[in-house]
């Protein structure tokens, strides 16, 4: 089992800036992927960002909207996954959730909401 809690999430002007923090733990050695999701409203759950390890090398993976705006970083130890976003928009807001993949299962936290309003 791993357990996930994000932190982070808050109220921004649209142009500022937040970081999201993932913090795992339980069976983290088998975490092979960690990511961020985002939904706002009835819009589905989608990829924000991603690090996948194969062969012992990381690769980011980022939605299209957000390239550029959004950097994704882990520790080492698979334990501290984070979002820095900046710019952000209308368009970013949402509950933004920490997804991880460990020992063939995938793990949701409950999430944290980032509101971008004037």
């Amino acid at each position: 089992q791993v357990q996930l809690v994000e932190s982070g999430g808050g109220m921004v002007q649209p142009g500022g800036s937040l970081t999201l923090t993932c913090t795992a733990s339980g069976s983290t050695s088998g975490i092979i992927e960690m990511a961020w999701h985002r939904q706002w409203r009835d819009q589905p759950r989608a990829l924000v960002a991603r690090i996948s390890t194969h062969r012992g090398t990381d690769r980011t993976t980022y939605a299209d909207s957000v390239k550029g705006r959004f950097t994704v970083s882990a520790d080492s130890a698979k334990t501290t996954l984070t979002l820095q976003m900046t710019n952000l928009g209308f368009e970013d807001t949402g509950n933004y959730y920490c997804n991880v993949i460990a020992n063939n299962r995938g793990y949701w936290g409950r999430g944290t909401l980032v509101s971008v309003s004037s």
